[in-house]
């Protein structure tokens, strides 16, 4: 069976210790818990049923949204399962003033905090530090709007691009990418026909066209673009004009990644050339145990799916 021959509607993320498989209206998670059995858990996705929602660039904001939301969830839900059992510190003192102050709620508390807080770092790192050093670059060829567009853009891939290497050297984290290799591998085999064994899916490609990291690449370029074409006078209308701008980048970018996942002509090849090769620094070479994992997560959502 040739890769035309399947569906390509499927993707995923990883997660702690596991890998997160989705579908159209499904996902499926799998989680290795400390005792080395298979946490799977099946899911609906609660999607709004609205004619609009599937227009072009809009269906890539509502999917950016939706997997941002999700995406958040299902981290800490495999956190809590790949460190189920084990022993936890004594709570320190501001932890113990959470605890008796929300109780319960502490756990959700500190997720949305920790989500503003990414959130904030995110505007100062790709948002605010792009636009000031394009404003001091630009100032020396006479604030030309677009050349201003231009240098900030490439400002920000440059700091995207150190970001993602810096973290790429951190020992957690390149487990977390050996998972995210392991994605890769099983929905690249289920993608050519290949059968659900580990050591048929270990021979295949780390690299995916419609991966994440590609395209966030992809936002990058794209943003260079548009930003190039808003002119604005001051520099608080340029920070909101970035950030209201976001949800339209996104959506561009999505029906890029989606047509490229689509088609194998020579164009696509150039486009996701650059993608492919900065996923060489957020996959790692997964191991059988973490190829298992994909692997039953992907099953898990077939299944689900009545595939």
């Amino acid at each position: 069976m040739n890769m035309k021959e399947k569906t390509n509607h499927y993707g995923g993320q990883a997660v702690m210790e596991g890998v997160m498989m989705r579908g159209i209206n499904h996902y499926a998670m799998a989680v290795r818990k400390p005792n080395k059995e298979i946490y799977l858990v099946k899911r609906e996705i609660s999607t709004k049923k609205r004619a609009w929602l599937k227009w072009p660039i809009i269906r890539g904001i509502a999917a950016f949204g939706s997997a941002l939301s999700m995406g958040m969830k299902i981290l800490t839900e495999s956190a809590e399962v790949a460190t189920e059992g084990e022993e936890t510190e004594t709570p320190g003192r501001f932890e113990q003033f959470l605890l008796n102050k929300f109780g319960d709620k502490v756990n959700d508390i500190l997720m949305q905090a920790s989500v503003v807080l990414a959130i904030g770092l995110a505007v100062l790192l790709f948002i605010l530090l792009p636009l000031w050093i394009g404003s001091a670059l630009s100032s020396l060829f006479g604030e030309q709007f677009r050349l201003l567009g231009l240098l900030e853009g490439i400002a920000r891939l440059f700091i995207f691009l150190g970001y993602v290497w810096l973290i790429s050297r951190a020992k957690d984290i390149q487990r977390f990418f050996q998972y995210h290799g392991a994605e890769h591998k099983v929905i690249n085999g289920y993608e050519q026909g290949a059968e659900f064994d580990v050591d048929v899916m270990q021979k295949f490609s780390r690299l995916h066209n419609r991966c994440g990291t590609s395209f966030l690449l992809i936002v990058m370029v794209i943003s260079i673009i548009v930003f190039s074409f808003i002119d604005t006078p001051t520099i608080w209308l340029r920070i909101v004009s970035r950030i209201a701008l976001i949800p339209v980048v996104a959506g561009i970018s999505y029906e890029v990644i989606q047509w490229a996942g689509r088609s194998q002509n020579s164009l696509v090849k150039i486009i996701s050339f650059p993608g492919l090769c900065l996923q060489r620094l957020t996959t790692k070479e997964p191991d059988a145990d973490q190829i298992e994992i994909a692997i039953s997560a992907l099953k898990g959502v077939l299944e689900i799916e009545n595939e």
